[in-house]
C-alpha cells in the first residue's frame, strides 16, 4: 500500500513514521527544498499546484491525505480523479474558511462564538458595533498559531487594523475557564472513536502544553465526543481531526476545526494505545482503527524557537523527545517532549525536572 501526503512539515513527518511499521510506503510533496518529512520518506520539492508533482503523486499513491488545511482545494480535486483523497475535499473546503466552518458547526447545533463576516473597513465598524469589544478579528483563511489574528480591546485597536485587504471574520470574545480539544477519528466504514480530552495551554495563540487526560466530568467528555461525531458524520469524514473547544460556565463552545492530525494530539504517541498518527493512517488506508484509550497520564510540551540540551531532556524519567529537524527560529515549533507517568503526582514531579 502507498500513501501520498501533501505537506512535509512535522505532521507529515510523523504520519510517514507511523505508516512505515504498517508496511505502507509514503511520498510527500512540499514546496521547500528540505522539509522535516523529507528526512524519513521520499520528498518531491514542488508547489502544491505543480502539474508534474500532482501527476507524480497520482501515479504513486493508492490514497492521498494532507497534513494541513491550506492545501489548494483544486489540487485535491485533481488528485481525487486518480485515488481516494481522505479526508474528503469537502472537509478541506469547509475548514479552510473560518466563516464556512462556523456556519457548518452552528447548523449541527454546536455553539461557537458569535461572528460576523468582515470584508472592508465599513463592515468591520458595523461588526464591532454588533458584537462589541473585546472581540477578535481573524483572517478567514491561512491563519494558524495566532497568525492572522488581532485582539481588539479598545476603539483605538480597531482604527489600528488599517485597510482590510482580504476576507475576514470578527468573533465575539468568549469568557472561558480553559481550553480543551477533542481528537476524533472515523474509518471508511463509518466506525468512530475519540481520544480522552487534553487540557491545553496557549501563549500568544500558540499551543505550549497539553495535559491528558484532562480532569473533566463524564458529561463534558460525552458532549465533546458528540460534537466530533456529528461533524465527522456530516462531512462523511475519514481520518483524524480535531475540534478546539472553550470550556465555559455554560458548556463547551467550539473554536476551530482542524481536518488533520493536530498538535494537541501529539501526546497520543506515548500516552495512548494507538497514536493519532497511526490511527489516521489506519483510517485513510481502510484499515481497522486502533484503541484511543489513554495509558496512564502525560503532558506534552512544545519547544519554540530553541531546544534545551537533549541530554537534559532525556535525563527526566518518562520523557520522550521528538525533534522535528527544523532550523531554530523565534516562535517556531522545533520539537516537543511528552512526559509520561502512572499517576498525577509522579507526572508533576517529573515535569518539574524538565529544563
Amino acid at each position: 500500500m502507498k500513501l501520498g501526503i501533501l505537506g512535509g512539515g512535522q505532521l507529515g513527518r510523523m504520519l510517514a513514521l507511523a505508516a512505515h511499521p504498517l508496511g505502507i510506503e509514503t511520498l510527500v510533496i512540499d514546496p521547500k527544498e528540505r522539509c522535516p518529512a523529507g528526512d524519513v520518506t521520499e520528498h518531491v520539492s514542488a508547489a502544491y499546484d505543480d502539474p508534474a508533482a500532482i501527476a507524480r503523486l497520482a501515479e504513486f499513491a493508492d490514497v492521498v491525505t494532507y497534513e494541513f488545511e491550506n492545501v489548494p482545494v483544486a489540487t485535491t480535486e485533481a488528485l481525487a480523479k486518480h485515488a481516494p483523497v481522505r479526508p474528503t475535499v469537502s472537509a478541506l473546503a469547509m475548514s479552510s474558511d473560518r466563516l464556512t466552518e462556523k456556519r457548518a458547526l452552528n447548523a449541527l447545533g454546536v455553539e461557537t462564538a458569535p461572528f460576523v463576516a468582515v470584508d472592508d473597513e465599513a463592515s468591520l465598524k458595523a461588526a464591532v458595533a454588533e458584537l462589541g469589544l473585546p472581540s477578535i478579528l481573524k483572517t478567514r483563511r491561512f491563519g494558524y498559531d495566532g497568525k492572522g489574528q488581532w485582539l481588539l480591546r479598545e476603539p483605538s485597536d480597531v482604527a489600528a487594523v488599517g485597510p482590510i485587504d482580504r476576507p475576514m471574520i470578527l468573533e465575539g470574545f468568549v469568557p472561558f475557564r480553559r481550553e480543551l480539544s477533542v481528537i476524533g477519528v472515523r474509518a471508511v466504514d463509518g466506525t468512530f472513536d475519540a481520544y480522552p480530552l487534553p487540557d491545553n495551554r496557549h501563549e500568544s495563540g500558540v499551543l505550549v502544553a497539553s495535559r491528558a487526560p484532562a480532569e473533566v466530568d463524564a458529561n463534558t467528555t460525552a458532549r465533546a465526543h458528540e460534537i466530533a461525531r456529528l461533524l465527522a458524520e456530516d462531512l462523511d469524514y475519514v481520518g483524524v481531526f480535531a475540534v478546539e473547544l472553550f470550556d465555559t460556565p455554560g458548556g463547551l463552545v467550539a473554536n476551530e476545526v482542524a481536518p488533520r492530525v493536530h498538535n494537541s494530539g501529539h501526546w497520543t504517541i506515548e500516552g495512548a494505545e494507538t497514536s493519532q498518527f497511526e490511527n489516521h493512517v489506519r483510517a485513510v488506508m481502510g484499515l481497522p482503527l486502533g484503541s484511543c484509550a489513554a495509558r496512564g497520564v502525560c503532558e506534552m510540551r512544545n519547544f519554540l524557537g530553541e531546544m534545551p540540551p537533549t541530554e537534559a531532556i532525556l535525563a527526566v524519567p518518562g520523557a520522550h523527545l521528538h525533534d522535528y529537524a527544523k532550523a531554530p527560529k523565534p516562535g517556531r515549533k522545533i520539537a516537543h517532549v511528552t512526559v509520561t507517568a502512572e499517576d498525577e503526582a509522579t507526572l508533576d514531579a517529573r515535569l518539574a525536572k524538565l529544563p
